[in-house]
């Protein structure tokens, strides 16, 4: 009789033990972190319009070579936070990314990305070959440059001003494992003016004045953006064709959103771009395609 009572205790002992490993095991605490890859501190509207983020930084060139003509990385200095997502930027038509882009390099760094500023081989490089040029700048980021343990190579984007802004286009259709793409004022894609093969989520900004790349040609590229390809139009209030060359908040407070909702999957920044911008103020027009889905990523 004692030997089955121990029996049962000792049964409904493990029971127990079983029925609290079940359910922690079913659901994550409360406490648990979202699935994206969080960086910083919970952003506010006044963080995303200042000038710098909550991460200090620090550059280095890059000699030419590598596919590129060489350039600039800008970095976070902070090591404790695990990898960061990165992007690839290349300048227009003629154009060089040290005089017209550099701006944004610490100002996107500072905010937790790895950025590297391309050159372009020839300042007269097609679309084509800024796309490839962008491409080659990731390759060397992730794979030789000194801070390539920085980097997660799984979260990647580009980003390019008009001859540029159709290379990141392009880019993004070559590399569709890309975690996002901006066209800032971007020119036509060589051989197309669709978007009809693009599935990187993609953000198009253009200038209410610009008489080079049109608001009437952006509204019908964006249009060719398939239904299923999560994507967003920006037309900056007066802004002209160099508008995106000098610096400025309001084309920051929609590029910075968006790059981190969909490079990092940080969903605390989407209700900065969803349902409507919060401070409107300099968009004169605003058509994104809600609600986003930030991606699953990693915590450090």
């Amino acid at each position: 009789m004692r030997s089955s009572v121990h029996v049962r205790r000792r049964t409904a002992g493990l029971a127990a033990v079983a029925a609290v490993l079940a359910l922690i095991t079913a659901a994550p605490p409360a406490s648990a972190q979202p699935s994206g890859t969080t960086r910083g501190p919970n952003p506010t509207m006044a963080m995303i319009e200042a000038s710098r983020g909550p991460f200090a930084t620090a550059q280095l060139n890059v000699a030419p070579g590598n596919g590129f003509n060489g350039g600039t990385i800008y970095y976070p200095t902070d090591t404790s936070l695990g990898t960061w997502g990165a992007v690839a930027i290349v300048p227009g038509y003629t154009a060089l990314f040290r005089n017209e882009e550099a701006w944004m390099g610490p100002w996107l760094s500072s905010f937790g990305f790895v950025v590297i500023g391309v050159e372009t081989l020839s300042r007269t490089d097609s679309a084509d070959a800024r796309g490839t040029e962008l491409l080659a700048a990731l390759t060397y980021l992730t794979q030789r440059s000194p801070v390539r343990d920085r980097v997660d190579p799984a979260r990647l984007s580009v980003i390019g001003h008009s001859a540029g802004g159709a290379g990141a286009i392009l880019a993004a259709e070559r590399q569709p494992s890309l975690r996002a793409a901006v066209g800032l004022a971007p020119g036509s894609p060589v051989g197309s003016t669709s978007l009809a093969t693009d599935h990187v989520p993609m953000m198009i900004v253009g200038g209410q004045r610009d008489a080079v790349v049109t608001p009437t040609y952006l509204n019908n590229l964006y249009a060719t953006v398939p239904a299923a390809t999560q994507s967003d139009f920006v037309q900056i209030a007066g802004a002209d064709h160099v508008y995106y060359t000098h610096p400025n908040n309001v084309e920051m407070k929609v590029l910075i959103p968006w790059l981190k909702t969909f490079v990092d999957g940080d969903a605390r920044y989407t209700p900065f771009l969803c349902p409507k911008l919060p401070d409107p103020s300099g968009i004169s027009l605003y058509r994104p395609k809600c609600p986003y889905t930030p991606p699953a990523g990693r915590q450090p």
